[in-house]
């Protein structure tokens, strides 16, 4: 019995032991395609789909949402390689199936440049009505569609006329006895004057001795119809109205300023605008009228300018971004935007704001902090700079595959470096960043001496800082900063040579650079830029106050080496990304 036992515990251990060899020569390659995996794009990342109004929807392929039915969007696309962490890149074809939209924002940016949005419009002294000039019945029309081009003097539709032809009767018994009773001849051929028949008209009834029976309606302007409110058999009364004709050869451009915008702008101005189906196209035309009244909705005045539609390019109800180059300073760098680009969370809200000049349709995620709102408006106080094209249709879409693919997003942010302190303080710690500047200006010159001697405003601009109006938190991270700048204006003052400079600024600028991003500066626009080529490829950082790149590491022997790595908007909070990793960007030389 024992030795029976033991033969058979010996088979199951064979048996097992071959058939998991049989399993594991069996199994599936990993490269093998099988049903319900997930679709990989070119690259080989398999790529996500989801349901923007279902974010916890994630399928292997392309279809409906099984809750509400709406098309899937990708939910994960290759990286063009942005090192920006708050920036989600999709496809054309995601941008596409989420419909995403977007749109320049009006506003004055730091340059002078005022921006407003607006549309084409017909030219209202260019419309014309064609109306009855005597009852009748409608036997013809010539022209059966609106958008139909009509000319001058084109005849449009045929009317039948009871009463017309009882006072060509009239007219035909007054010839007879016009000798006789020239009073009553005149009243006649009056009478069909009334209606509009030309003296020829008139004329060939009198030499023909017939009535006509039917009568042309004449365009009185060439065009395009815009509505017809005539069919065939219809009775129409003397005055009614048979055809809108508009001549399109001239249009309004018509925008929208807000109160702020109103003090920059004067008739005569001229204004440099694109519209969103020839985006690569510049049109120019003068300001020729301003509305002395504001909406009372939307807080905006009309302002109007003229435009010939040589081609026949620009249609009405196009929507309009334009540029016009002021030369006064506005008062407040307020900007508007529409509603519907607001995900909403309260008065620091997220929009996104589409990257320029990127491979890959990119689009960050800014807080941006709402002002009042204007009819289907808001005005942002901070994070939003005139000029900046944001997304104002698809933006949850936009979020919710930005949440699906772990990235950040309104529900997840990172935290804020930035610490509240009074504007008192920003003011004097501008003044530290101004004398900065100088000697960071010396350095791209290459001029030792004058960024030496621009260290000196940096003393005095430290000596004027009221470290009391900062307190707990702030004051230590301030005392912090103080002191590191304090040393490296030293080491950079008693420098023997630019390199060595150099080197201290580097410390410099790092410690300007926390001042910025935990206090702000009461600056429109600053730019944190990086050379990655600075100190034998270990890369270092500093702070411009001008978009384009002038490197304080090289100077001229390689002005233009560097890239632009984060901007920094007056009252907007600087974000703590210490935690994201980011390969090294390409970089300009």
């Amino acid at each position: 019995m024992k030795k029976i036992l033991e033969n058979k515990l010996a088979l199951i251990l064979v048996t097992l032991v071959v058939g998991g060899l049989i399993g594991w020569i069996l199994k599936p390659s990993s490269s093998e395609s099988h049903e319900g995996h997930a679709h990989e794009n070119e690259s080989g990342v398999p790529t996500l789909w989801t349901c923007s109004m279902h974010p916890q929807i994630k399928l292997g392929e392309p279809g409906d949402c099984p809750i509400c039915g709406m098309d899937l969007i990708p939910a994960s696309q290759a990286s063009s390689g942005s090192d920006n962490p708050m920036v989600f890149e999709m496809t054309p074809e995601a941008v596409a199936l989420a419909q995403i939209h977007t749109t320049k924002i009006g506003g004055t940016n730091g340059s002078g440049e005022l921006f407003l949005t607006g549309k084409i419009q017909a030219d209202e002294r260019e419309n014309a009505a064609i109306t009855a000039k005597f009852p009748g019945r409608i036997e013809k029309l010539f022209v059966t569609f609106t958008g139909e081009k009509v000319k001058a003097g084109q005849r449009l539709a045929t009317i039948y006329s009871p009463e017309l032809l009882t006072a060509q009767r009239e007219l035909l018994e007054a010839v007879k006895s016009k000798a006789s009773f020239p009073q009553l001849y005149a009243a006649a051929k009056e009478k069909l004057k009334l209606w509009k028949l030309t003296d020829g008209q008139i004329t060939e009834i009198e030499q023909s001795g017939t009535v006509r029976e039917q009568f042309d309606i004449l365009a009185d302007q060439s065009g395009v119809v815009t509505q017809r409110n005539i069919a065939v058999g219809d009775y129409v009364s003397t005055g009614s109205v048979l055809f809108n004709v508009v001549n399109l050869n001239k249009l309004w451009v018509l925008l929208d300023a807000y109160e702020s915008d109103l003090p920059l702008l004067s008739t005569g101005n001229e204004i440099s605008f694109t519209v969103a189906g020839m985006p690569e196209e510049n049109f120019k035309a003068k300001i020729s009228f301003i509305d002395p009244l504001l909406n009372a909705n939307t807080r905006a005045a009309s302002v109007r300018a003229e435009i010939t539609n040589s081609g026949g390019k620009l249609k009405p109800e196009m929507f309009v971004t334009a540029k016009i180059q002021t030369a006064k300073k506005p008062s407040s760098a307020g900007v508007t935007i529409p509603r519907t680009a607001v995900l909403w969370s309260g008065k620091r809200s997220v929009v996104y704001v589409k990257v320029p000049n990127s491979e890959m349709p990119g689009f960050e995620m800014r807080e941006v902090t709402l002002g009042n709102r204007m009819g289907d408006n808001y005005l942002i106080e901070s994070g939003l700079q005139a000029g900046e094209e944001i997304v104002t249709n698809g933006v949850f879409a936009i979020d919710a595959a930005a949440q699906l693919s772990g990235q950040y997003s309104m529900m997840k942010r990172p935290q804020t470096k930035s610490l509240e302190v009074s504007e008192e303080f920003r003011n004097q710690i501008t003044a530290v960043a101004d004398a900065y500047f100088q000697v960071k200006n010396g350095l791209v010159k290459d001029k030792l001496d004058e960024s030496q001697k621009a260290l000196a405003a940096i003393e005095q601009s430290l000596s004027k800082v009221n470290m009391g109006l900062v307190k707990d938190q702030a004051h230590d991270k301030w005392m912090e900063i103080l002191n590191g700048m304090k040393d490296a204006r030293a080491k950079m003052a008693s420098a023997k040579d630019i390199e060595e400079a150099r080197k201290h600024f580097s410390m410099l600028s790092f410690h300007v650079l926390e001042m910025t991003e935990t206090f702000g500066i009461n600056k429109d626009v600053v730019y944190k830029d990086y050379c990655p080529m600075a100190f034998g490829d270990q890369g270092a950082y500093w702070l411009s106050e001008q978009k384009d790149i002038t490197n304080p590491y090289f100077g001229a022997s390689m002005l233009a080496c560097g890239e632009v790595k984060q901007t920094y908007l007056k009252g907007q909070p600087v974000m703590d990304l210490s935690g994201t990793s980011s390969a090294p960007a390409t970089h300009k030389h």
